[in-house]
């Protein structure tokens, strides 16, 4: 393809990749804060967020909606980037790790859509994938570093 130069489109890469990972970051601290509440019965620190689990479960979640759509602009952008430059797809092991991210951020959500009282599975497998997570997005990034390596003169 004979495409003008993606620079635009890796600096859209790299500030989505930046707030993914803060959302990452909020998300977890959300969640630890959320299990505080739920394991114990009185918390005076919680009273800056009005003592309620709710504005925070729904934090959580809004958050987590940002995530997951940075996640998957950063895999438009991937993709488009990608082909646009080099005619196809698959030139590092970035791919690879890209995908298995954009899986786990989809199990993620995926669970945390299902987490009820009726349905037990779905908070350890929501927990679990954010801990994996934590090692997909080091990968990412790591492999991320390498390709960017590739763009800049």
């Amino acid at each position: 393809m004979d495409l003008p130069s993606f620079v635009w489109l890796w600096k859209i890469a790299a500030w989505s990749m930046g707030l993914s990972l803060l959302a990452y970051l909020l998300l977890a601290v959300t969640g630890v804060l959320m299990f505080k509440m739920r394991t114990s019965r009185h918390l005076s620190f919680m009273s800056a967020f009005g003592g309620e689990n709710q504005k925070l479960r729904d934090l959580h979640f809004l958050m987590g909606c940002c995530m997951v759509s940075l996640v998957m602009l950063l895999l438009a952008i991937g993709i488009v980037g990608t082909y646009g430059h080099f005619g196809s797809l698959g030139h590092s092991s970035h791919l690879l790790a890209g995908l298995i991210v954009v899986a786990l951020v989809l199990v993620s959500a995926f669970s945390a859509t299902q987490i009820r009282a009726l349905k037990s599975w779905a908070r350890p497998l929501h927990i679990g994938t954010n801990i994996i997570l934590f090692v997909g997005f080091a990968w990412v990034s790591i492999t991320g570093w390498i390709v960017v390596q590739k763009y800049l003169p």
